[in-house]
């Protein structure tokens, strides 16, 4: 019997209020304004006609050197040759559409959007959340600070490229987190950049920390339900590719396939958030979000053949990487891959922007982070090999073809 497919549509009087609206022009009050923007250069990057305020913070980020990098940075599965499985890049894409399309119908600042959703993960890691987790153990033992790719994607724009980057955008990165969910996104409002370094700062000594972070705009609260909303469904279909096997989910409310939760979540959260300074979840589709996050940590994230892999092939990796590169930075090796293929760069953005401080005199734990946070998968793979040529940890893909057999 075919899976009955099942799309919640707007109310018809959710489609009358959007329709009129804009038809009259109406103008959402809570949605973030263009000339309130913040820089810490004010007199650079100026709006124009052509290019609006949060226009420039889209195309920094799209211009980012490392943001080539999202094509081969896991989403979930890392061990598979297959195209057809969701690398960051994608997701990165797939949720400033989804938020876009809200931000649409609720007549918010849809660039604004757009620069939080495509810079959200700039800062992640190769191999997804294990990685973000292995190089966070590393830096605490080192330095008794944390890693979060949420705050590491913030230093990428504000510390790193030097990208002045907005505010707004950089408050909405660091805030983004899709692993909390709430029923009830309220922004906090308006903050200057000196809470907003203390802010950052505070993740980096407090573990607890990022839980506690509230978005400051109505903008990037709909990117952080977004955030959640992209990866729901689409880690289901690819665990389907990538598992080779029928998974049994059973969230019914907000749908079990990738396009029934974006569009179910999406109408959900039109209908109870339409001209609201907030976005608001019903009690029953939260409920069901909460119960199909719990599903997919129960059937995708802690698989326990990709965990093994995580912890007993990845996790030493990481180890044998991070002290050969903080070897070499101690020792000044001014020849060796740390210096050749990261601080130069570096080093050569700070004297394009001015900056008298050497990007190679910081502290060597977070310049082996910001190193290692950088590399796609297959760069880490091959940097390990070169490093460690006799390593007994090695990385086998599963091929395109592992269950094919040839007559």
């Amino acid at each position: 019997m075919e899976k009955e497919i099942c799309f919640s549509k707007p109310s018809d009087e959710l489609e009358r209020k959007i329709y009129l609206d804009k038809k009259y022009h109406w103008k959402n009050p809570y949605a973030f304004e263009d000339n309130l923007i913040l820089r810490r250069k004010p007199e650079k990057d100026r709006a124009t006609c052509v290019r609006p305020a949060f226009v420039r913070d889209v195309e920094k980020i799209l211009h980012l050197p490392l943001y080539n990098r999202y094509s081969d940075k896991t989403q979930v599965f890392s061990f598979y040759k297959n195209d057809d499985i969701t690398r960051r890049g994608l997701h990165v894409q797939i949720v400033s559409r989804i938020a876009r399309d809200i931000g649409q119908a609720l007549s918010l600042n849809c660039d604004l959007i757009e620069a939080i959703a495509l810079g959200h993960d700039i800062g992640h890691t190769p191999f997804g959340h294990a990685g973000e987790r292995f190089l966070s153990e590393l830096l605490s033992e080192n330095t008794g600070r944390y890693f979060n790719h949420n705050v590491q994607s913030v230093r990428v724009l504000d510390t790193l490229y030097l990208r002045n980057i907005s505010l707004q955008t950089l408050d909405g990165i660091l805030c983004h987190n899709g692993e909390f969910e709430m029923k009830e996104y309220r922004p906090s409002g308006a903050i200057t950049f000196e809470e907003f370094d203390r802010k950052v700062e505070k993740c980096y000594t407090d573990s607890k920390a990022c839980e506690k972070l509230v978005p400051t705009t109505l903008e990037a609260c709909v990117v952080r339900i977004c955030d959640i909303i992209a990866y729901l469904g689409k880690d289901r279909q690819d665990a389907r590719k990538a598992l080779r096997k029928d998974l049994d989910f059973n969230s019914d409310r907000i749908g079990k396939s990738n396009s029934e939760i974006i569009n179910n979540l999406t109408i959900d959260i039109l209908e109870h958030s339409y001209k609201k300074d907030y976005i608001l979840l019903s009690e029953e589709t939260f409920k069901a979000l909460k119960t199909a996050k719990k599903e997919n940590y129960e059937f995708i994230y802690k698989n326990e053949e990709l965990e093994e892999k995580y912890d007993n092939i990845i996790k030493p990796m990481f180890r044998e990487v991070y002290y050969r590169l903080l070897d070499d930075l101690i020792k000044k090796d001014e020849n060796s891959i740390i210096y050749r293929h990261h601080i130069e760069n570096i080093n050569d953005c700070y004297k394009y922007c001015g900056k008298k401080q050497l990007y190679s005199d910081g502290e060597p734990n977070q310049i082996v982070c910001d190193f290692i946070a950088s590399m796609t998968d297959d760069y880490f793979i091959d940097l390990h090999r070169l490093l460690f040529p006799d390593s007994k940890y090695k990385v086998e893909y599963i091929s395109y073809f592992a269950d094919f057999k040839c007559q």
